[in-house]
């Protein structure tokens, strides 16, 4: 599946973040905690250069937490502080602020050296659309100011926004790159939503995920699935697609199910599923 979907805002943004990156201190990136890898954006790390950078795998409450753990420990480098997070539920806000304090460290300390009081901390929080960032920021300014939304493309402008600290946030429109050659990357991303549904067919994305979930989560897929053993050892994917979706009661429509079954990934309903591992 050869999905390319780069709105010109997204272009816009990325022009915008290298305008500002001589105002930028530290580079926070929010990661979907079920695929940290897929959710990475290339363009990203180019961007971060050698700056302080916090890595946050957000959605964390959705996420494999054996496998978050696991991902922490990979993406740590003495220049990236990797942290998980649930944004939604405001878990973790206040370590999340004083991870930035920290990343921050030696520019504080040489602007405190020279007489500053509580010097200023400007931070651009980057990801792929719909990992959370809007929420992120919410959370960390204490109110709503930035729009938020349960798909891609929803934060279209750049600005700055004051936190209650000493903290300043540079908020981004979602950014994807123009083209995925990896062709699983496109499956991951259509299936946690970074991706619009009406970009992909939803089967495509559908049939790769059972095969996910057969090989790595087969206990909370036999619960989803609501076919029998024989069934889900027997059939092939296509076809047990179809018995899935009659066994929901959607005779025949297995686009309207394919979609049904997105949502519930999506919504942590099918289980806590990490489709990328270390």
């Amino acid at each position: 599946m050869a999905i390319q979907w780069y709105p010109g805002h997204m272009n816009k943004a990325r022009n915008q973040i290298e305008d500002n990156l001589s105002l930028i201190d530290v580079i926070i990136e929010v990661l979907d905690a079920r695929i940290p890898l897929a959710s990475r954006n290339p363009m990203i790390q180019d961007l971060v250069g050698n700056k302080p950078h916090i890595i946050i795998l957000n959605k964390a409450d959705l996420a494999d937490p054996v496998l978050t753990k696991r991902w922490q420990k990979e993406l740590t480098t003495p220049n990236k502080f990797v942290m998980a997070l649930d944004s939604l539920h405001n878990t973790n806000m206040q370590a999340l602020l004083g991870l930035i304090k920290r990343a921050a460290i030696k520019k504080t300390k040489a602007l405190e050296a020279k007489g500053a009081s509580n010097p200023i901390i400007r931070t651009a929080i980057v990801g792929v659309p719909n990992c959370g960032k809007s929420t992120i920021i919410n959370r960390l300014v204490g109110r709503n100011v930035a729009e938020v939304g349960n798909r891609p493309g929803v934060t279209r402008g750049q600005k700055w926004l004051k936190t209650q600290t000493n903290i300043q946030i540079l908020d981004t429109p979602g950014i994807l790159w123009p083209k995925f050659d990896d062709e699983e990357v496109g499956y991951k991303l259509a299936a946690f939503g970074a991706i619009k549904d009406s970009i992909f067919h939803p089967d495509d994305v559908a049939l790769f995920l059972i095969k996910q979930l057969k090989q790595y989560y087969a206990k909370d897929f036999f619960k989803f699935a609501r076919v029998s053993e024989a069934d889900l050892e027997q059939l092939a994917d296509p076809d047990l697609l179809l018995r899935m979706t009659d066994a929901y009661g959607m005779k025949d429509d297995y686009d309207r199910f394919s979609l049904y079954m997105l949502q519930r990934l999506r919504k942590g309903k099918i289980g806590r599923i990490t489709l990328d591992r270390p």
